[in-house]
């Protein structure tokens, strides 16, 4: 199981994948949701319609600011993934499918904007759907030849 988790093929490249997905955008979304709380974190839930916004938002900031620093680091990469996936899946079903429909999707609000549609929701969730399938990609792959997971993986492979 353990080495399934550490165990990477990919290239040194990946690196680029983890600065991205970590560097880029979870550690600061993740820093802002609990530094702008009424803004970015528990306010935006609120309007958005999640339940328990207060909570939900520190507790999707200190995961997305956690998990972006593990994958920077491409410590337990895969597993960080996980976590960062649900998040990107649930940003996109409350945020970018109502907009799609032009209405509310549930319990989730559609935002005020000058247009909806198709195009609309494909503009506003690029940014989201890189993530996601930046994160798939480090599913899948792991966190690469420069990654401590490789160097653990190689010293268990030492131990042996």
């Amino acid at each position: 199981m353990i080495k399934r988790l550490l165990d990477t093929r990919a290239d040194g490249w990946t690196l680029l994948t983890r600065l991205m997905v970590g560097l880029v955008v979870f550690v600061p979304e993740g820093l802002q949701k609990l530094i702008f709380p009424s803004i970015l974190g528990a306010g935006r839930f609120a309007k958005i319609g999640l339940p328990w916004p207060e909570f939900l938002g520190a507790f999707v900031g200190v995961f997305e600011l956690t998990c972006g620093l593990l994958i920077v680091l491409g410590l337990l990469t895969r597993l960080a993934c996980i976590p960062l996936i649900i998040v990107m899946v649930v940003a996109i079903v409350s945020t970018k499918l109502p907009m799609w429909l032009g209405h509310d999707l549930g319990i989730f609000h559609v935002a005020k904007l000058a247009r909806y549609g198709f195009w609309s929701m494909a503009h506003e969730a690029r940014n989201d759907f890189c993530m996601l399938l930046g994160c798939i990609y480090l599913l899948i792959e792991g966190g690469g030849r420069c990654s401590l997971d490789a160097r653990l993986a190689a010293r268990r492979a030492i131990g042996r």
